[in-house]
């Protein structure tokens, strides 16, 4: 395993480990340095697994004694998620980028996986993008269903709520441009090009809301 294994794939390792080691609710988990030797991981992207588990309520951390198991019956993520989620007021950055988190990793997978490189689904969506009418949702929500992750897609689902559903609007003429080039690199399965494409998107995207008001 190594600095550039997949975030989710830490998250599934995590609750692994608890479920093997019988913590308990309150109970405290390892260290951050006994997690990255447990499972051979780097710190930052081990840091980026715990955030997320932080943010979805199943972990906390309190200063000065370390990061416990919360004091949930359920711990199955979806389930978490559907009852749980953000109620103790997170702010919108933390859950933008959990959910770009979750984005990024279907774009991995899609990117990994030749076969999908081989739809005609990508050509599909560059008529839309020409077309009059195109929805930011359905393509990224196809990303989502494209990774083969359904537990990825449920979170997705509500962390996009969540985070004032920013896809819920048309492609404008303005942003047309920029997801050529995200198509293009998923077609060729060209994984840095694709995520660099799609941070610039979302960043942009997110711009844009910040100066209407969060109506874009």
């Amino acid at each position: 395993m190594n600095q550039s294994k997949r975030y989710l794939d830490i998250v599934k390792e995590i609750r692994d480990m608890i479920r093997q080691e019988k913590i308990r609710p309150g109970d405290r988990i390892p260290s951050e340095r006994e997690l990255a030797e447990k499972l051979q991981v780097g710190r930052s992207t081990l840091r980026e697994a715990l955030r997320s588990l932080e943010l979805l309520g199943l972990i906390e951390t309190r200063r000065g004694e370390g990061t416990f198991l919360s004091d949930h019956r359920n711990h199955k993520l979806v389930e978490v998620l559907s009852t749980f989620i953000l109620q103790d007021n997170q702010s919108r950055k933390d859950v933008w980028e959990t959910r770009l988190m979750h984005e990024i990793s279907a774009i991995q997978s899609i990117c990994q996986n030749k076969a999908l490189a081989e739809l005609r689904i990508w050509d599909s969506f560059k008529k839309r993008l020409e077309g009059e009418s195109f929805q930011r949702a359905d393509f990224v929500r196809e990303l989502m269903v494209l990774s083969g992750n359904r537990l990825s897609l449920k979170i997705w689902f509500l962390l996009h709520q969540y985070s004032g559903s920013p896809y819920s609007h048309e492609v404008s003429e303005d942003e047309k441009d920029l997801m050529l080039p995200i198509l293009d690199a998923l077609e060729n399965q060209q994984e840095e090009k694709a995520i660099h494409a799609f941070k610039s998107w979302s960043e942009w995207i997110e711009k844009r809301r910040m100066l209407n008001g969060d109506n874009s």
